[in-house]
């Protein structure tokens, strides 16, 4: 399991394992990591952590978050990244890989599935393409998680959504991977993670959070069901297992 070390001055304060899928980290009593320091915003930042993989993002502090010394808004943590919120240094440390599990590639990650609305106006500017490779992140790269031990292997059946509304309807996207992201990188994303008993949808960026079948999700990471109904970004979407 994955951990924060937090220290302030060289001197470390306490760890925090990462064992909630959202960790908040702000000076408000509410978050999970109180900060107290004038420099650091009631919710400065949020880590969301899905299997392996921990993402980082700032929520629109005052003074930034920093990880190795660089401002960021996104970003994947990789081992012994250092978050910075004001005065306080917080250290990610994960597992290691296991031994010969190999370097993996982003090719491990699924494509990010850019969601449109409707096409604007005469004139306006163009949208983005339907599909693309970016991550949710502004990393150069991204490390994939090591593959999952024979015992937690993944559900046998394949699940897909497809597009019901704007440009892209009809348009189905299979997800064969362990962890697929969703939404319009700024605006709202979400993740599909692929677990041994079943599929399920985590809200990782956007001040709203998607819609499952007309209810909104909480923080917390919600199971899917053949075809329930997705609204994300401002498009609907059914989620439904291959051969039903």
């Amino acid at each position: 399991m994955a951990k924060l070390i937090m220290s302030l001055d060289d001197a470390v304060i306490r760890e925090v394992p990462l064992d909630k899928e959202r960790v908040t980290i702000g000076r408000k009593a509410h978050n999970d990591i109180q900060v107290d320091n004038l420099a650091v915003s009631g919710e400065h930042a949020v880590i969301v952590t899905i299997l392996n993989d921990s993402f980082l993002e700032d929520l629109g502090s005052t003074n930034g978050t920093l990880v190795n010394g660089n401002p960021v808004k996104k970003h994947i943590l990789q081992n012994n990244d250092t978050i910075e919120v004001g005065k306080y240094k917080l250290k990610y440390v994960s597992d290691p890989p296991p031994a010969g599990a190999g370097k993996p590639s982003v090719a491990d990650f699924e494509k990010t599935m850019i969601l449109r609305g409707p096409r604007p106006a005469a004139g306006a500017a163009a949208p983005a393409p339907g599909l693309a490779d970016t991550q949710i992140n502004e990393a150069p790269a991204v490390v994939p998680p090591p593959p999952p031990p024979p015992a937690s292997r993944a559900p046998e059946k394949i699940a897909a959504v497809q597009i019901l509304t704007g440009p892209n309807a009809g348009k189905e996207l299979e997800l064969t991977k362990n962890l697929t992201t969703l939404g319009k990188p700024g605006v709202q994303v979400a993740v599909i993670t692929r677990r041994p008993h079943g599929y399920f949808i985590t809200h990782v960026e956007g001040a709203s959070f998607p819609v499952v079948n007309g209810k909104a999700l909480d923080a917390q990471a919600r199971q899917l069901n053949d075809h329930d109904v997705v609204e994300l970004a401002g498009v609907k979407m059914e989620f439904f297992f291959k051969g039903n």
